[in-house]
């Protein structure tokens, strides 16, 4: 079996950012208002509606500052299930003898938090998040570092329309776009230049042959 490099986004692609979104309002809910059991459904509304959540809690309530809920946001441990089927796969990958990646903008806590709460760490070979690395997406010394591996194959699977697909494209990686299902944070927008975008489409991450 040929060696690759199979490098992974993990917001919307991993694990949906959603996800983290709804388990970081249960927890602001908790604190701002333990005893209102239709908080967080309020504000998972506000949402939706795309009304400014927490400026809604800061003027509801005297003692909340968004300051202080954008803390909460970034710093809690998210409340995901550790074993995905999203895991499996990448177990199956690191038993084929292939190196594991990931490539993620965001803060550190906040990233690392999301890794360790899906239980995938262990399983990559190196992990980018911009916060540590010092550069976000497009940036390629984000990819580059990952040729250090020497593989013939390099692979990029991802989301983002917009800054994910470019710069793999332009360093001769196979790129695959993982296609929203209708709760990306993020639309996906194809109408751009061929190199923005994904050699490949997917529908979910065991469509593709690795």
């Amino acid at each position: 079996m040929i060696q690759k490099t199979i490098v992974f986004d993990l917001d919307d692609t991993l694990i949906p950012e959603i996800d983290y979104l709804q388990s970081a309002f249960q927890e602001i809910a908790q604190y701002v208002d333990a005893e209102n059991k239709n908080l967080y459904d309020e504000m998972y509304k506000w949402y939706k509606n795309k009304e400014n959540v927490f400026l809604n809690l800061e003027h509801r309530y005297k003692n909340v500052k968004i300051s202080d809920l954008k803390i909460i946001y970034r710093n809690h441990f998210p409340n995901f299930n550790p074993k995905s089927k999203n895991r499996d796969l990448l177990i199956e990958l690191k038993k084929r003898g292939h190196f594991l990646g990931l490539i993620t903008d965001g803060f550190s806590v906040t990233q690392r938090n999301k890794i360790k709460a899906l239980d995938i760490e262990s399983l990559f070979d190196l992990i980018i998040i911009s916060e540590e690395f010092g550069s976000e997406k497009p940036n390629e010394d984000n990819f580059k570092v990952f040729h250090k591996y020497g593989t013939t194959e390099y692979f990029y699977i991802a989301d983002n329309v917009a800054k994910d697909f470019i710069t793999p494209n332009k360093l001769g990686w196979t790129t695959v776009c993982l296609i929203d299902e209708g709760k990306n944070i993020y639309s996906q927008d194809f109408n751009n230049e061929l190199i923005y975008l994904p050699k490949i489409k997917i529908n979910n991450l065991f469509d593709f042959n690795y």
